[in-house]
């Protein structure tokens, strides 16, 4: 009588998850998965990311993985510095229990 564990992802799974999610969320169509360096800055010489654009990112990945950053802009430069470090962030809420799914419950959210 007890309930399935959520699967848990791997370090690759989240790395390469947050690398489609990046592409799909800022449009950015003509860069596929293998041209984003994990450890490069996103904002800056990185990606070039801007404020708005780590804002939809942000967005895009509570959408998808059903976990919120910190209202702490110090920390979410840290959390947004770069794939990985974005991929540490949400390894450390998973072995924290986190289940890493999609936030998406339309009754629950409103446009």
């Amino acid at each position: 009588m007890s309930a399935d564990p959520a699967p848990q992802l791997s370090r690759d799974e989240i790395e390469r998850e947050l690398k489609r999610l990046i592409i799909a969320a800022l449009g950015l169509h003509e860069t596929t998965a293998e041209d984003i360096d994990s450890e490069a800055p996103l904002a800056e010489a990185g990606l070039g990311l801007d404020s708005i654009d780590v804002l939809e990112l942000a967005m895009a990945v509570h959408r998808r993985f059903g976990v919120a950053t910190e209202a702490d802009d110090a920390v979410n430069q840290r959390i947004f510095a770069s794939v990985r470090s974005l991929a540490d962030y949400l390894e450390a809420r998973q072995a924290e229990g986190v289940k890493l799914a999609p936030a998406s419950s339309p009754a629950r959210e409103s446009g």
